[in-house]
């Protein structure tokens, strides 16, 4: 049984093609006269934001949900973390020593994903950023395990292209950081945080204040790495000053191995 409906108009993709064969004459030629949706220039107005915020937030949700992507692991943290394997380009020895999260961080997307994959590989699935760093890591350790990840990317001066482990299929390019970071959360199932900079901290922070003000499903959030949070945030202070509660620190937890955040998300998920 056929369930789809029948056409009535021609579809959008073939009065593309038919445009492209019209004559040339200097009514054709005209900027006006294009397609509106096959304008890129009209499309990249400013008065189109509105119409390219949907695009963004739909391109993607359709592609995963056509993908039959149920839930997600996220990754997020530091492009700047080495692999320690090849770890002399590290500008600090700081990041030489945290280049050991790289490993972390490949191994517990290697074990999520044997995971998934023993149900139907359309539940926890590894997403990260799709840059260098930990979410290479995260995609590399999903494909060593032979499965599928998720690549998030985002059109920056620098880092232009996704990194070579993420399934190609699976890859998306963004313009607005707000849609992006939305699509990591629509479907995370958990978030697992490994040291990073201003872009990790904004990601944390954002998953954070939506479950504290219960604008979004309490999930576990991850922290790799308690030295590290405990030294760049003074979380103790802010409960002691009121600005946050007490119970807001029971919102995550540290972990420092593969190993032990594999065993937090069971104990969380059962």
């Amino acid at each position: 049984m056929n369930d789809q409906k029948p056409r009535r108009f021609p579809d959008a993709q073939s009065d593309v093609k038919r445009a492209r064969g019209i004559p040339d004459t200097p009514q054709t030629r005209s900027p006006t006269y294009r397609l509106a949706f096959a304008d890129d220039e009209f499309l990249c107005r400013d008065e189109l934001r509105p119409v390219r915020l949907q695009l963004e937030l739909l391109k993607t949700e359709m592609a995963l949900e056509e993908a039959g992507i149920n839930s997600t692991i996220v990754l997020f943290g530091g492009a700047r973390i080495p692999d320690p394997v090849n770890k002399a380009g590290a500008k600090t020895e700081t990041l030489m020593e945290l280049s050991k999260y790289y490993s972390e961080a490949q191994e517990f997307a290697r074990l999520c994903t044997e995971k998934s994959m023993q149900s139907n590989c359309c539940e926890d699935v590894i997403v990260t950023g799709g840059g260098p760093g930990v979410m290479e890591a995260g995609n590399r350790g999903a494909q060593a395990a032979g499965g599928k990840s998720i690549a998030l990317n985002i059109v920056l001066p620098h880092e232009q292209a996704p990194n070579q482990y993420a399934t190609p299929e699976l890859c998306f390019n963004f313009h607005y950081f707000a849609i992006r970071k939305m699509h990591f959360l629509m479907r995370a199932k958990a978030i697992v945080v490994f040291p990073g900079g201003f872009g990790t901290l904004d990601e944390l922070f954002e998953s954070l204040t939506l479950i504290q003000t219960k604008r979004m499903d309490k999930i576990p959030i991850l922290l790799f790495g308690e030295d590290f949070w405990r030294g760049i945030i003074n979380w103790e202070v802010l409960a002691e000053a009121g600005t946050i509660s007490r119970d807001d620190l029971a919102l995550f937890t540290f972990v420092e191995t593969a190993d032990q955040a594999m065993a937090e998300l069971d104990r969380c998920y059962s």
